[in-house]
């Protein structure tokens, strides 16, 4: 019987290539003896129970909190996802209006379908494409002064690396009472750089970090943070909401093997990296570009620099090298504390090869004006609403039912319940996105 799963996956790890790209442990063994299958078990008598832990899970959980210096930090094997419903659940037994910032990953909307919420959103001034953007403390103090009872969501660091004022929002939803909610999900780091940049040090209510992206975890492997005791029991329950019943054993495990490491080794590894991705910055800074936030998102300003971001990739991948993403403006090499000096040596030589090999174009900044579309239903009505498959061109004035979004990067073009007006059909045709889902 054939195993294509299985095969890709035995062939990848013998290939040797470079993984600039998620999960942060890049497919080398740090976990002592391995994490094999006579390790995955169920909740058996000693082994807690994730939605009820007060044993051996809690003692984990407790001994991260630590480490991060938060209130209460707790476990998931459900990815950012589940802690993302779970932080908006929290809001939603409270009654409030989420304002999200818009470059929000699709995890946040599909738990506001589920949940039925209101959002009212801030549209960033986008820097590269739909996936990066800025919004100011202003901007959120201007929706919050004329909605009572509501909360903050935004993304920070961004799929380019690009991090938001957090401190300076955190100030603004202080002055409304208004919790500050963080998607953190590429920056479980970021509390360990030399000056603590993590949401939680910062100022926000409650984050998530998905471990797996920046740190040697498994994938799915992540953690909700909270600085507020107010939340810390409301929190589990609203996991437990959405979370299998069957939470997976190894990957909870590997978020406990990630405290040793964290303990013992992540700032000189980080003060390592981060020394190595700056190198290769300067090497390059004669012809390309790069965007600038988290040291170890090195994002190539591909277009800007006078390149197509794709056929940049492709030479990479000739190269033996993997990306995290590319589109036509941009190419994302995602590194983390467990790569090494050697990384950065075949990196360098290959992406030297490549610009070697690579067309020149006409540099060009890639600055996206989307407007806010009109909304015509809520996001819960429109996502469970009837709805069918059409060609992006015959979309204009139809309404967006299931949002659909190259993933990743996983960032709305037109949420559910929007019309899909022309800028919308554009844009999805930019980012190669051929069919859109509508409602009947």
């Amino acid at each position: 019987m054939d195993t294509p799963i299985y095969d890709f996956l035995k062939n990848n790890a013998a290939s040797d290539t470079l993984r600039c790209y998620m999960p942060g442990h890049k497919g080398r063994e740090i976990f002592p003896g391995g994490l094999s299958t006579a390790l995955d078990i169920t909740e058996i008598c000693g082994a807690d129970s994730l939605f009820e832990a007060s044993g051996i899970i809690r003692e984990s959980e407790r001994g991260m909190a630590e480490l991060y210096n938060t209130a209460d930090t707790f476990y998931s094997a459900g990815g950012s996802t589940l802690c993302i419903q779970a932080m908006l659940a929290a809001m939603a037994r409270e009654g409030r209006t989420v304002v999200a910032v818009r470059n929000v990953h699709r995890a946040f909307l599909n738990a506001a379908a589920l949940l039925d919420l209101d959002v009212e959103w801030v549209m960033p001034d986008y820097t590269d494409g739909i996936l990066s953007g800025t919004a100011a403390p202003a901007d959120i103090e201007a929706r919050l002064a004329a909605i009572p009872n509501a909360c903050v969501y935004l993304t920070s660091p961004d799929y380019t690396g690009r991090m938001a004022d957090i401190q300076g929002i955190a100030a603004v939803c202080r002055r409304y009472g208004a919790p500050l909610l963080v998607d953190n999900a590429h920056g479980a780091h970021l509390h360990f750089l030399p000056v603590s940049h993590h949401p939680i040090a910062l100022g926000a209510d409650i984050c998530c970090d998905s471990a797996h992206k920046m740190l040697p975890a498994l994938t799915g492997a992540a953690m909700l943070h909270t600085s507020s005791e107010r939340y810390a029991d409301v929190l589990r329950q609203c996991m437990s909401l959405f979370a299998s019943t069957s939470p997976s054993y190894l990957i909870m495990a590997s978020l406990d093997l990630c405290r040793p490491y964290i303990a013992e080794r992540i700032r000189g590894d980080l003060k390592l990296n981060i020394a190595e991705a700056d190198k290769l910055r300067r090497t390059f800074s004669d012809r390309l570009i790069f965007a600038e936030g988290d040291p170890l998102h090195i994002t190539v300003k591909a277009a800007e620099s006078g390149y197509d971001g794709n056929e940049l990739a492709e030479l990479l991948r000739r190269g033996g090298v993997e990306c995290e993403y590319a589109d036509s403006s941009l190419v994302i090499l995602l590194m983390s504390p467990m790569n090494t000096p050697a990384d950065y040596e075949r990196l360098t030589a290959a992406l030297g090869r490549a610009l070697a090999a690579a067309r020149r174009y006409e540099p060009r900044r890639d600055f996206i004006d989307l407007a806010l579309p009109r909304c015509a239903m809520s996001i819960r009505g429109a996502a469970f609403s009837p709805s069918e498959e059409i060609p992006v061109e015959a979309a204009e004035g139809r309404i967006c039912a299931a949002v659909k979004v190259p993933c990743p990067p996983a960032v709305p073009i037109a949420a559910s319940g929007e019309v899909i007006d022309r800028d919308c059909i554009d844009i999805f045709k930019r980012y190669g996105i051929e069919t859109v889902n509508v409602v009947i």
